[in-house]
């Protein structure tokens, strides 16, 4: 079978679905949130956990054997409408070089309980 199933210990769903799929040089994220992999626990703040949310984006591309170099699109999911300034921040200190960032979506939607963001990503390994 040429699909990869990537989990993470401390990242995963209540769903029976990994945190991402790769299939040759493709790897598409399911949601990425801002939960800490080492508590369990979601920070209060947008802000921190935006934060989170990118770390942890970057664990799973890590694991799928890729790193943020790889990615070519985000969409982000808002709990707030307000918050694009927090993801901005984490954003730009991701991809600081503006002529090599991927395009990106945000979405305003109802996420779960204390979420107030999460990520979604499709990269393609260099090697492609």
């Amino acid at each position: 079978m040429r699909q990869k199933s990537i989990d993470l210990d401390g990242m995963g769903h209540a769903a029976p679905i990994p945190m991402a799929s790769r299939v040759g040089p493709i790897l598409a994220t399911s949601a990425v949130g801002g939960k800490d992999p080492a508590t369990g626990k979601l920070a209060e703040d947008v802000d921190a956990q935006t934060e989170q949310a990118f770390r942890n984006l970057g664990a799973v591309l890590a694991q799928g054997g890729m790193d943020f170099g790889d990615v070519v699109k985000v969409t982000v999911y808002l709990l707030n409408e307000q918050d694009r300034d927090a993801v901005n921040r984490h954003w730009v200190q991701t991809w600081p070089d503006e002529h090599k960032r991927p395009a990106r979506h945000a979405v305003v939607a109802p996420l779960r309980a204390g979420m107030k963001v999460q990520l979604e990503a499709l990269a393609v390994a260099k090697d492609a």
